[in-house]
């Protein structure tokens, strides 16, 4: 199977900042996961929402201090993610916050998905840890280790 008809995993993280502000921390190391080809971003669309609740998109190609470095991936409008999407993001959200909404393919699995598919394999499974989750499960096993 040609590698230009596979594709790796999509993913979608949706972040949330507090006091409506980006340091641009976060955008900086996604734009260089995209350009060491280990991601590929297909959305991301900036949400806000103020003190009262009232939700509003911040407009990543007018370069505004409050879209921090995501204004660099002011491109990335694949569509995937929908108008309700954002009423979910919304949802989702604490009062005084700004949220981002990341779609993005795991460009560095396409050579392993291409050979599992070449090979027959299906995949029948699959899941995701979050960090924080991973983080501490890994801290209590040290703190298991030391006490032992």
């Amino acid at each position: 199977m040609p590698d230009t008809e596979v594709h790796g995993p999509i993913d979608y993280v949706l972040l949330e900042f507090t006091g409506n502000k980006l340091t641009g921390r976060a955008a900086e190391e996604l734009v260089n996961l995209v350009e060491r080809g280990i991601v590929h971003v297909y959305d991301v669309l900036l949400v806000g929402k103020d003190a009262n609740g009232s939700t509003y998109m911040v407009d990543l190609a007018e370069q505004s201090g409050q879209a921090g470095g995501f204004a660099d991936l002011a491109g990335a409008r694949s569509g995937i993610l929908a108008e309700d999407d954002l009423l979910e993001v919304a949802g989702a959200m604490q009062p005084g916050t700004l949220a981002a909404a990341i779609v993005y393919e795991n460009t560095w699995a396409i050579p392993f998905v291409a050979a599992a598919m070449e090979s027959g394999g299906q995949l029948i499974a699959g899941g995701r840890i979050p960090a924080e989750d991973v983080m501490e499960a890994l801290d209590a096993l040290e703190a298991l280790e030391t006490t032992s």
